[in-house]
């Protein structure tokens, strides 16, 4: 088989799917064609100011409240090597290889635009790294998110110059060495080229891809453990109905009602009880496209903020070749990623809460007609369910604690120059932990599904709820006694996280959108 094509790097036209076959599946990488030319041509820039001794922050200025200091053109390379090092000042978990192969590969995007005034030398030890699989290791926490991911991306460029620490095939060295060990040289740092590898919000749109990757994939198990629930309880199948969401034309709405038909078609449960005695279903089951649908319009809003920073200069300042100016200014600000993983943190708790309750009334007899607790086994001998749905409730009580928005704090930094800042790694970091929560959610309202399901027996149920069901017979059976259940709900979690019991359910009703 011959080796997969590279993601070419332009600065204009990543892709969000590019960047996770980089991040998550060591896809190559290489520069396209155009981009020497571009790159040559801001460089030329930075030399001229320079060469005059023009005065230009960051390329002959000190930094911050520093940036009225005058800095000697004998001391300006310095400037550069003395920014990294003293920047790479962060601290806590180090961040995992796909999140910072992720920023390798955002930050080279964003040198090739051409607006930032380094050598190509630069960009190109970015790509070799990422081919050769050398990934800085890098503290997750340090960034304000203004001027950007400040603290980290200093951490990443250690290494280019031979000093931080990194990891080949797992294993933790010194950078130099680390370089070595794949026959790569570190660079001297010349004129700009120190901030211009620090200066950006890489870390929070790597994070931000990556999340908003997985909630989409979480938007459509939820619609899968949903319709699983529907049937388990014997609910009304009326409120996916295609006109219902007709009438009020929400997108993302019509989107989840649409799915949720296709899981519950053909099911016999539904026949079975088309004239009880209940008139309405709780709202965790009938809300179920309206709040599922209102998640995904977020999401969707998520999308397009990603899209758009993707291929975005975020350095400062910008050296633009078109007028041979630098220009001073804020696009390093992450306040559009800071709310859009705010967003997307408050979307997908929501998609945690909802779930989590639509587990309670599974497990209460009130609602369900079940045995409490989804036992089959003595109750009171057997507490089935119990305490799986307590997890599940603190997960999402410990979701409404993350999903307090980062966005609206601020604090001055740099004796008050940098007086507002996003807080937008904190966001994304926030809104990572949530959708582990979240999954675990999802798991658990899948083996409570699973487990009500068995109870209709021999009634079938909808044509993707039996899919999922086959699914899950692959990997867990109903429980009649008490056991460890959560050595289940990490067989389900494990499934959801690798796509494959979406993958088996769309093989049998078509591709969720």
């Amino acid at each position: 088989m011959p080796p997969p094509s590279p993601v070419l790097i332009d600065g204009e036209t990543l892709m969000m799917s590019e960047l996770v076959k980089i991040a998550r599946h060591n896809a190559p990488v290489a520069l396209a064609n155009g981009v020497a030319e571009k790159v040559a041509e801001s460089r030329r820039i930075v030399e001229r100011i320079v060469d005059e001794d023009t005065t230009v922050y960051s390329i002959n200025t000190g930094f911050g409240a520093l940036s009225d200091i005058k800095i000697s053109p004998a001391d300006i390379d310095t400037l550069q090597l003395n920014f990294v090092r003293s920047h790479a000042a962060g601290t806590n978990k180090i961040l995992p290889a796909e999140v910072v192969r992720a920023m390798m590969a955002l930050r080279a995007n964003t040198l090739a635009k051409g607006y930032s005034g380094v050598r190509l030398e630069v960009i190109t030890l970015l790509v070799e790294m990422l081919n050769k699989g050398v990934v800085p290791i890098v503290p997750s926490q340090g960034s304000l998110g203004a001027s950007g991911d400040l603290a980290p991306l200093a951490h990443l460029a250690l290494v280019l110059i031979g000093e931080g620490r990194a990891k080949v095939d797992g294993e933790s060295m010194p950078g130099d060495k680390a370089l070595a060990k794949v026959g790569l040289k570190p660079i001297t740092l010349r004129s700009k080229e120190g901030l211009a590898l620090v200066n950006g919000t890489q870390m929070m749109t790597a994070l931000g891809v990556l999340n908003y990757v997985d909630a989409d994939v979480l938007c459509k198990v939820a619609d899968i453990t949903a319709s699983m629930s529907v049937d388990g309880f014997m609910g009304s199948h009326k409120p996916f109905a295609d006109m219902v969401q007709e009438v009020r034309p929400h997108p993302g709405q019509a989107v989840s009602a649409s799915n949720c038909r296709r899981m519950l078609q053909n099911s016999q449960i539904a026949h079975s009880h088309a004239h009880c005695k209940k008139v309405q279903d709780p709202y965790s089951f009938r809300c179920t496209p309206q709040v599922h649908g209102a998640i995904r319009d977020t999401l969707t809003f998520v999308r397009q903020v990603l899209e758009r920073e993707l291929n975005a200069a975020t350095d400062n300042p910008l050296i633009f070749p078109e007028t041979g100016e630098a220009v001073s200014q804020g696009n390093f600000h992450g306040e559009p990623l800071a709310f859009a993983m705010d967003f997307l943190g408050i979307a997908m708790a929501e998609l945690g809460s909802i779930s989590e309750r639509r587990v309670d009334k599974l497990n209460d007899p009130h609602f369900s007609e079940l045995p409490a607790f989804l036992t089959r086994g003595q109750t009171g001998l057997n507490s089935g369910t119990m305490i799986v749905h307590y997890t599940a409730a603190s997960l999402v009580s410990e979701n409404k604690i993350l999903a307090h928005p980062a966005s609206t704090d601020s604090i001055p930094t740099s004796n008050n120059k940098e007086d507002h800042v996003s807080m937008g790694s904190i966001s994304a970091r926030k809104a990572c932990n949530i959708l582990k929560h979240v999954r675990h959610i999802l798991a658990t309202e899948a083996f409570c599904a699973y487990q009500a399901l068995s109870f209709r027996d021999p009634q079938r149920a909808g044509d993707g709820v039996e899919a999922a069901r086959e699914f899950l017979n692959g990997i867990i059976q109903p429980f009649v006694e008490d056991k460890v259940f959560v050595d289940d709900i990490k067989a389900i979690n494990k499934h959801i996280l690798n796509g494959s019991l979406l993958a088996h359910v769309e093989a049998a009703v078509g591709h969720f959108a």
